[in-house]
């Protein structure tokens, strides 16, 4: 069961939506040191500690990120921050 789960509604178009997430996805990689891959509308995401998708639909994106136990303590945060994230790239 995921730790936290953010569902955003957006207007974009699926190769729109795909195409920001996949932007998202490459700063990740660099910032955190993730891999990421996508499997049809499905980006899988992991690095020591964090996991996570970020499942694309049409008109809505759901991203699910389960946390190790050095940062559930910060789960509040880490919420606070991607919700603000997932509003800028899926704003309607």
């Amino acid at each position: 069961m995921a730790d936290i789960t953010i569902v955003q509604d957006h207007a974009m178009a699926m190769e729109e939506a795909r195409a920001a997430a996949q932007k998202v996805a490459d700063q990740m990689v660099i910032d955190y040191e993730m891999v990421a891959e996508w499997q049809d509308d499905v980006l899988s995401f992991k690095r020591t500690g964090f996991s996570g998708t970020l499942a694309l639909t049409p008109g809505r994106a759901e991203l699910e990120i389960s946390l190790g136990i050095m940062l559930k303590g910060f789960s509040r945060k880490i919420e606070e921050q991607v919700t603000k994230n997932m509003a800028k790239v899926f704003s309607t």
